[in-house]
């Protein structure tokens, strides 16, 4: 059926994104209504809705302080319905259904830090194009940054990480989706008990999930510090996964590192390599198809999976020496697969992968091209990629994209 796409356009209308994703939700959930978005108009936003078919909503040259309402909709009745909703929804002030009153806050950095003296850290989260000058403001105050914010640019990042090591402070950031600095969750943290392992990554579905094997084996994690997807490229030089090392290293409740990447920068990974060459904890390194021997030439313990890494550093973290790894080892998970390898016909052979996180992505697809070989045709998605959540919750949030994708798959 074809659809037909209609847009609001709500000018000087600035909105939270993840009180812009929870409207989007509702106006997903009205009949007829198959795609919603609601962005603020910035370039890599509107770049967003084109590549996602939805660019003839944001006709009219918004601008990036104005709010972009999208629709996709099997006929125009669905369409007025939802952007009515949407008006609704946007005056009520909240992503909510229930709307409740909430005590004035702090609107900047100085009326923040006057009223938390004591503070140490800022949780940044505005459009790109606002998140460096309150990230510089924050460090200027002496605060660790975590800067949830996307769409800074690699300029920026350098400039915020430069000041942040002469200041002796941490940037998390930008685009970092998760950390666990004390206990204390920051962005989209999993519960996990405190313990002795801490963990340095600029992957943040990895650092998820690596934490999350760690509290499953019994063990628990001191610290987990996010860095930003970009710190370990070459321009950026791994400043803050430096940082980080050094913190934990000087922390007295960390007794074992776990350091996590997406493939590096080999000339960073050397960098990073040599941080931990001789160092007092041990250290385990799960770079993405990095290579081993480097790891264990620097005296540290390479890794080539998430569950790997989790059970060497409790291991280690215990006093224990690791063994060798064997895959997979739950009896299980080996019975089911070959239940279900035997229920295939002769000509199923292709798989297809849906992830919500694209470093679970890439680590399926690593396994597979070591088990199976380079020459086939699988399809791994990370559906956590801007391509499919364009004014949309993120499928770790909100699993019905990936449901959708399963049901269309099968």
């Amino acid at each position: 059926m074809t659809q037909i796409v209609r847009g609001a356009i709500h000018k000087n209308s600035y909105r939270d994104s993840v009180e812009l994703m929870g409207i989007a939700a509702q106006l997903e959930q009205l009949p007829g209504v198959s795609r919603a978005g609601c962005v603020m108009a910035t370039g890599a936003n509107l770049a967003v809705l084109a590549e996602a078919g939805l660019s003839e909503a944001a006709s009219g040259n918004p601008g990036p302080n104005d709010l972009v309402v999208a629709i996709a909709a099997d006929d125009t009745a669905a369409a007025d319905a939802a952007l009515a909703r949407a008006a609704t929804l946007l005056a009520a002030g909240t992503g909510s259904s229930d709307t409740t009153t909430e005590a004035p806050t702090a609107q900047t950095i100085n009326e923040a830090v006057a009223e938390l003296p004591g503070a140490n850290l800022a949780l940044i989260s505005t459009p790109g194009g606002y998140a460096t000058a309150e990230a510089l403001k924050a460090l200027k105050h002496g605060l660790n940054v975590f800067l949830f914010s996307d769409n800074v640019s690699i300029d920026d990042e350098i400039e915020l990480k430069l000041l942040a090591g002469e200041r002796g402070l941490l940037v998390m950031g930008p685009d970092c989706g998760t950390s666990i600095i004390g206990g204390v969750p920051l962005g989209f943290a999993n519960a996990v008990r405190r313990g002795p392992i801490g963990l340095a990554a600029a992957s943040g579905t990895g650092l998820q999930q690596v934490s999350c094997l760690v509290h499953r084996l019994g063990s628990g994690v001191s610290h987990a510090i996010g860095t930003g997807g970009r710190d370990l490229d070459e321009r950026v030089g791994g400043r803050t996964m430096l940082a980080a090392i050094d913190a934990l290293m000087t922390d007295p409740g960390t007794e074992a590192v776990v350091l996590i990447s997406k493939p590096p920068s080999p000339l960073v990974a050397g960098r990073i390599l040599d941080a931990v060459r001789g160092a007092p904890k041990p250290v385990v390194v799960n770079f993405l198809g990095g290579e081993p021997a480097a790891v264990r030439a620097v005296g540290a313990h390479p890794a080539a999976t998430f569950e790997e890494a989790a059970r060497l550093a409790t291991a280690l973290a215990r006093g224990e020496t690791p063994g060798s790894s064997d895959g997979i080892a739950d009896t299980g998970v080996i019975a089911l697969g070959r239940d279900a390898a035997g229920r295939l016909s002769p000509g199923q052979w292709a798989i297809r992968g849906l992830f919500s996180g694209g470093s679970l992505a890439g680590e399926a697809k690593l396994i597979l091209r070591s088990v199976l070989g380079p020459d086939r045709h699988d399809a791994i998605l990370d559906l956590g990629d801007d391509e499919y959540t364009v004014g949309r919750p993120h499928p770790m949030i909100d699993p019905r994209l990936r449901n959708e994708q399963i049901v269309a798959t099968a």
